[in-house]
């Protein structure tokens, strides 16, 4: 590593939450802030946390964020809190110029990769879910409609059945009447 890579990184990460009750933002975000500050390579080394106001189009959600000043020992740890904690923006205050060499570029790259395959496959595994779901659905709604319309054939033949049987009756008494005159 040269010396511009050894640098730690100055940081301002903003994360934002959004939830109720109101009192429950805060303490989480004091949870994040800690867990951001146990991460390898990384020290807080300050936070503000605003407090959490109403939301305009959900009344009955709660939005609230906080800024952490972080100092990172590597771009790589950086790259991992972003896809960890998901910060709404990332500043980097310092160095001015941050120099990488090709091991430094395929250890981030290597990350980004495998972390995006991650959630590929989440993202697959749920459309294949979804579509199983989908498809039980159609099966039980389709499987009622099926009974409904079986139920009105059933009904239908209970009716031609209830006809044969008066056809049946005829043809006995029938049968009846030619052996009595026999």
């Amino acid at each position: 590593m040269s010396s511009d890579e050894k640098k730690k990184i100055n940081a301002i990460l903003i994360l934002e939450i959004i939830g109720r009750p109101p009192e429950h933002l805060v303490g989480s975000l004091e949870g994040i802030a800690k867990q951001i500050g146990e991460e390898k390579g990384v020290k807080v080394l300050g936070k503000k946390i605003n407090p959490p106001v109403i939301m305009k189009e959900q009344k009955d959600f709660y939005v609230s964020f906080m800024e952490v000043e972080a100092e990172i020992e590597e771009i790589l740890s950086l790259a991992i809190l972003m896809f960890k904690y998901m910060p709404a923006h990332v500043e980097i205050i310092s160095p001015q110029n941050l120099t990488l060499t090709n091991a430094g570029f395929n250890d981030l790259f290597n990350e980004l990769t495998r972390r995006l395959h991650g959630y590929e496959e989440i993202a697959r595994i749920l459309q294949t879910e979804k579509m199983i779901l989908e498809n039980q659905l159609k099966t039980i709604v389709g499987t009622e409609k099926a009974i409904t319309h079986t139920h009105r054939e059933t009904l239908k033949k209970g009716e031609d059945k209830k006809e044969e049987t008066k056809e049946e009756v005829k043809v006995k008494k029938k049968r009846a009447k030619k052996k009595d005159a026999d």
